[in-house]
């Protein structure tokens, strides 16, 4: 696969991740929602609760956002920030009311999906069970699909770092950002990485070159 250096590239390969997200764990239940990368401040996405968020001749969609700012994380919290909005559109299509406080407060009903769905769920006082990150299960999925960082990142100067959180509708905050339990490794010709959940000896197929630790 080509680098993800482009913004039409990435959004198809969210949508490839939505498509993967949902056989696996919502037995594709969920129709596929408008897709946004858009900056969200002070929160990693959104899942817009309207039906008609985006509309056309074919009828109207939610809205999932994935904030623009927060592309080039490891490729892990891209999925989990992904999969926490799937839950609220999962929820939300079987009439679970997941959040409160205008829709920023997480309750124990979004933690218990959250968690069967390969989520580590921590909280916080101001947003209930917010704070998710990928676990084990979740780690499993981006390593058995194969799935690479994101190369192109939307510049806008913020210190704000939390992984794998992202909001009904509103704004997050939370604690600093935990280190990921993979390994990076990049091939030193054309930049391709893979990710591993223990040191491996791994080559670049397309440059015949041993990849290399990523620091």
């Amino acid at each position: 696969m080509k680098p993800l250096t482009s913004y039409n590239r990435v959004a198809g390969y969210l949508n490839k991740i939505f498509d993967l997200l949902n056989e696996e764990f919502f037995e594709n239940s969920l129709s596929r929602p408008t897709i946004t990368i858009q900056s969200t401040p002070r929160a990693y996405g959104h899942f817009s609760l309207r039906e008609d968020t985006w509309v056309s001749k074919l009828g109207g969609t939610h809205e999932i956002n994935i904030g623009a700012g927060t592309l080039a994380r490891p490729i892990e919290s891209v999925t989990a920030t992904l999969l926490h909005e799937m839950i609220h559109y999962y929820n939300y299509e079987q009439g679970i009311q997941d959040c409160s406080r205008s829709g920023t407060y997480h309750n124990k009903r979004f933690k218990e999906a959250a968690e069967s769905r390969g989520l580590i769920v921590e909280r916080s006082d101001k947003y209930g069970w917010s704070h998710t990150s990928p676990g084990d299960v979740l780690l499993d999925f981006v390593l058995e699909h194969g799935l690479t960082d994101i190369l192109i990142n939307r510049n806008e100067y913020t210190g704000f770092q939390i992984p794998g959180t992202g909001t009904h509708s509103g704004v997050e905050e939370g604690p600093a950002r935990r280190n990921s339990s993979t390994r990076k490794y990049l091939c030193p010709c054309c930049g391709m990485s893979v990710r591993a959940t223990k040191t491996v000896r791994v080559k670049c197929m397309d440059c015949d070159e041993p990849m290399m630790l990523a620091g």
